[in-house]
């Protein structure tokens, strides 16, 4: 990152993983309640944050289907300008890497950089805990971006708990296919009462494998998802051919995302290469864990 009196450059906003994902019930009003632990890692779409004097907020760059008055970077900064008053504006560019409807929390982690980023930027100073429940206000992954650590998450994925994850690498394939979640969520099939558990057993479990228990839980969305989009199917048994992965490979959020975790980079990338020459059409990526984000520190 870049640091300047009037802007922040190259300010990483983190993809995620759902390393499990439990639907344990749904509420009366349609949300569902969840238990998940989320992984950050080191890869993920790039913005840069530019003052404005004259108090508008504008974005500088197309982004495909998405018009500026719906992006969710330009509706946290108006949603941080409204709250606190402000009359600075920003200039917000942004890099896109992470594909959309793809379970990897690009929009989510966009805004999450955002208002990190806008609290240094325009010299806010607000606590993380006023951030996060503004986040709440743009999407329920937004609260576990600003909330900066890997976390053991539930309710709607606000309510976060910090947990240590071991160094892991990943090869995420995501087909070219859109998942839209809310399509996913409210299928019949979908399994809504998976037993809740507690962090306690998470944390039992990791410390009974010496390190992090791949094997953990399941995604409840996978199933449905793959049975309603083939190509999400057929990643999933792609990965079944590579070894040298940790664990089975695993949907993220509602997809159409899949990864796989290795214990070396290289591992990883081998497998990417096995990728690209059998099925050069999907999208993949190597990426390595993190244990907080990058903007961390613009927040107490």
């Amino acid at each position: 990152m870049i640091e300047t009196q009037d802007s922040l450059r190259d300010c990483l906003a983190p993809a995620k993983l759902n390393l499990f994902l439990h639907i344990t019930s749904r509420r009366p009003n349609g949300y569902h309640d969840l238990q998940t632990v989320f992984q950050l890692l080191d890869w993920g779409d790039t913005l840069h944050f530019t003052r404005r004097r004259d108090g508008r907020i504008t974005r500088t760059v197309e982004v495909e289907g998405v018009p500026a008055e719906h992006d969710l970077t330009v509706r946290a900064a108006t949603l941080l300008k409204e709250h606190t008053g402000t009359s600075e504006g920003v200039e917000i560019d942004i890099e896109k890497r992470l594909p959309m409807g793809a379970g990897l929390g690009g929009g989510s982690s966009d805004a999450a950089t955002t208002l990190l980023a806008l609290n240094r930027l325009w010299k806010l100073n607000l606590q993380r805990e006023e951030l996060q429940a503004l986040a709440l206000e743009l999407g329920a992954d937004v609260p576990f971006f600003v909330f900066g650590k890997n976390a053991f998450a539930e309710g709607v994925g606000e309510a976060l708990e910090a947990v240590q994850l071991p160094p892991r690498h990943f090869l995420v394939v995501t087909p070219r296919v859109h998942v839209p979640t809310a399509e996913i969520f409210s299928e019949k099939s979908l399994t809504r009462d998976t037993k809740a558990c507690t962090i306690a057993v998470f944390l039992a479990q990791h410390a009974a494998q010496n390190g992090w228990p791949d094997n953990f839980g399941h995604n409840d969305m996978q199933a449905v998802v793959a049975g309603k989009y083939a190509e999400v199917a057929q990643v999933l048994q792609w990965f079944g051919s590579i070894p040298n992965s940790i664990a089975p490979a695993r949907m993220t959020g509602s997809g159409a995302s899949v990864f796989a975790a290795f214990a070396s980079r290289s591992e990883a990338e081998s497998a990417q290469v096995k990728l690209l020459a059998e099925q050069p059409d999907w999208r993949s990526a190597v990426a390595s864990s993190l244990n907080t984000h990058p903007l961390f520190a613009f927040a107490a």
